[in-house]
C-alpha cells in the first residue's frame, strides 16, 4: 500500500522551498508516495507549492506580533480553529507521517498528530532553533538538524544531523560560468555580482546598491538584482546593459552559475545552497527575525572563513564596496569558495527523506 505524507510550514521561500526539496526526494524513492502540504491561508505557500505539482490546504492561522498588536488577540481563535481543522485533516487523510519545517504553519497540524500517535519528524533550518519547533520536540520522533551543537535547544536523541534540503536543479544544471553569463546574455569578460534579499526582499541592500550603482559601473561590474515583491515596483526603472532588475530569479541555476560573487541576506535556504554551490559570498543578516537567527547563520560560516559578514545597520557604506573589492581579487573570493562547500550538505534531502521513511516502518 502506498505511504501517505504530510508536509507543513512555509510563509517565506526559506520554508517552502526545502519542503519542496523533501517532497521531491519522497516521490523519486517511491513514486507511489501520496503527498499533502498543509500552509496558511495568504500566504505564498499557496501559490509555490501547487506550482511543484502537490496539493495543499491552508489553515486559518498566523504568527505571534513580536510588538504589541490587536492581531495577537485573534491568536488564540485561530489556534483552536487551526487544531481542530487539523484533527479533520488527519482523519480524512490518515498520514503515516507528518513533517514540520517550521514557522507558525507548521504548528497546528504537527500538534494534532501528536495528539493522534502520528509519527512527526521536525526539520530545524536554523544554527538558532525557532519558537515552534523548540515547542513541538517534546511531540517529535526526530530532528533533522542543519547545523551541529543543536542539543542546547533538542533532545540529543531525537537530533540526525542531515544539512539542509536544497533545490536538485541547482546542482544538476550547474555549468561553467561563462556559459551561464552567455546564455544570460551578460559580457563574459566582465564580474557578475547578484543581489538578492530573498523572495520578498531586503530593504537595506536594496538601498546599497541604489547608493552604489555609479561604482559598481565604474568596476565594469555586471549586476543581476532580485529586489523582491515589496520593492520591484520602485525599483524596475534603475536597470541598464549591465543591471539586471528582477522581482523573482526564475532561473536560479543560471544566475548561480554566473555570479562571481552574491551579496545577501542569511536565512537558512540561502545559505544552504551558497555553500552546496560552493559560491563566496557577503551575507547581511536581518535583524528583524525571530532569535536574530540569520546572524548566528551568517556566524557559522564567517567563523570558518567561508563568507564575508557585514551588519545590517552598515550595509548602505560597505557592502557593495565590500563586493567590488572581493570582485577585485579572485584567490578570496576562491578561498570562500572552498570553505563554503566544505560546509555544504548537497544530500540533505535524500537523508531527510530516509528518516521519514523509517518513521513509516518504525
Amino acid at each position: 500500500m502506498y505511504k501517505k505524507f504530510i508536509i507543513s510550514g512555509g510563509g517565506t521561500g526559506g520554508h517552502i522551498f526545502p519542503a519542496i526539496a523533501i517532497a521531491n526526494e519522497l516521490k523519486r524513492i517511491d513514486p507511489h508516495s501520496d503527498i499533502l502540504f498543509i500552509g496558511a491561508k495568504g500566504r505564498m505557500e499557496m501559490q509555490k507549492v501547487p506550482e511543484a505539482g502537490y496539493k495543499i490546504k491552508g489553515l486559518w492561522i498566523s504568527g505571534l506580533q513580536r510588538k504589541i498588536s490587536y492581531k495577537n488577540l485573534l491568536l488564540p481563535v485561530k489556534w483552536v480553529y487551526s487544531v481542530y481543522a487539523s484533527l479533520r485533516i488527519i482523519k480524512t487523510y490518515k498520514p503515516d507521517v507528518v513533517v514540520g519545517v517550521g514557522g507558525y504553519a507548521s504548528a497546528a497540524i504537527v500538534f494534532a498528530a501528536s495528539i493522534k500517535g502520528i509519527p512527526i519528524l521536525l526539520q530545524e533550518q536554523n544554527s538558532f532553533a525557532g519558537l515552534t519547533n523548540k515547542w513541538l520536540s517534546k511531540k517529535a520522533n526526530k530532528i533533522c538538524v542543519a547545523y551541529p551543537e543543536m542539543e542546547k535547544f533538542f533532545p540529543s536523541h531525537k537530533i540526525v544531523y542531515t544539512g539542509n534540503p536544497i533545490r536538485q536543479d541547482l546542482i544538476e544544471k550547474a555549468i561553467d560560468k561563462k556559459e551561464a553569463k552567455h546564455r544570460l546574455g551578460l559580457d563574459t569578460s566582465k564580474s557578475l555580482l547578484f543581489v538578492t534579499g530573498g523572495s520578498l526582499g531586503a530593504k537595506m541592500l536594496n538601498e546599497s546598491v541604489v547608493k552604489n550603482l555609479e561604482l559598481l559601473k565604474e568596476n565594469n561590474i555586471q549586476l543581476i538584482w532580485q529586489t523582491g515583491s515589496f520593492y520591484f515596483n520602485q525599483y524596475k526603472t534603475m536597470g541598464g546593459e549591465a543591471v539586471l532588475v528582477q522581482e523573482f530569479v526564475k532561473n536560479m541555476d543560471l544566475v548561480y552559475s554566473a555570479a562571481d560573487l552574491i551579496l545577501c541576506r542569511a536565512g537558512a535556504l540561502t545559505i544552504s545552497e551558497i555553500c552546496a554551490l560552493g559560491k563566496a559570498s557577503v551575507l547581511v543578516p536581518s535583524p528583524y527575525v525571530a532569535e536574530d537567527h540569520q546572524t548566528h547563520n551568517a556566524l557559522s560560516l564567517a567563523n570558518r572563513d567561508a563568507a564575508i559578514l557585514i551588519k545590517d545597520q552598515n550595509a548602505i557604506q560597505e557592502a557593495v564596496p565590500k563586493c567590488v573589492e572581493l570582485l577585485s581579487n579572485m584567490e578570496q573570493r576562491e578561498k570562500l569558495g572552498r570553505n563554503a562547500l566544505a560546509l555544504g550538505r548537497p544530500n540533505a534531502a535524500h537523508e531527510i527523506a530516509s528518516e521519514i521513511i523509517k518513521l513509516v516502518k518504525s
